[in-house]
């Protein structure tokens, strides 16, 4: 099967990117505290249609395959959560060359690559695993940090409303939300977006001082 991402070298990293709002995301995330990797399965086995890059033949996915790829993924989350990042990338490359469609997996790599600031690999396996679930909202979140990280911010807001509309309960979707307007220089919707995270999350002390900052 062949591998649907290239693997990253050192000369393709970007610019580190510390805010620490990348840092939220993927500690609590492969944390298990907050998104559930569980619910990123697609709800049937296969899609009628899978996002170009994880596209493979349907015949070529074997039931022996998904199985073996959510063992691997099992153990990808595990190295994971212990701090083991490049096993935890071996194990989930291994996963999606068995299963494309292994949305778990597309979203775990996705938090390593973004962890290693390698946003352009994080995004293509956020927007694989949002084309896989379209109804979650974490590769949203996911996909628009990476590219509030490489300065597109329009595309952030963009992944970010469609989130929103996804899960709107999601605290730190509208704190995320508000610091991409708040770029683009649209205050009202920052001012909108952190008024939400705060209504949702009274100690959100990052939406609370983007309000401030914003005058909301």
């Amino acid at each position: 099967m062949a591998f649907p991402f290239p693997e990253p070298s050192l000369a393709r990293r970007r610019q580190i990117w510390r805010k620490p709002l990348v840092l939220t995301l993927i500690g609590i995330a492969l944390c298990g505290c907050s998104f559930d990797l569980g619910s990123l399965g697609p709800e049937k086995d296969k899609p009628q249609e899978a996002p170009k890059a994880a596209a493979a033949p349907e015949s070529a996915v074997s039931a022996a395959n998904v199985a073996e790829a959510q063992t691997h993924t099992a153990k990808a989350q595990a190295f994971a959560k212990s701090g083991e990042t490049q096993a935890a990338l071996d194990e989930f490359n291994r996963a999606v060359a068995l299963d494309p469609y292994n949305a778990q997996a597309l979203y775990g790599r996705a938090l390593l690559y973004q962890g290693n600031n390698e946003h352009d690999f994080a995004i293509a396996d956020f927007g694989a695993a949002s084309g896989l679930n379209p109804q979650k909202a974490e590769p949203l979140l996911g996909r628009a940090v990476s590219y509030l990280a490489i300065g597109k911010v329009k595309e952030a807001a963009a992944d970010l409303d469609e989130a929103s509309e996804a899960d709107p309960h999601n605290a730190q979707v509208w704190t995320t939300r508000g610091q991409a307007y708040e770029r683009l220089g649209e205050k009202a919707k920052a001012a909108a977006s952190y008024n939400k995270a705060v209504a949702l999350r009274p100690r959100d002390d990052a939406a609370r001082s983007g309000l401030a900052r914003v005058g909301g």
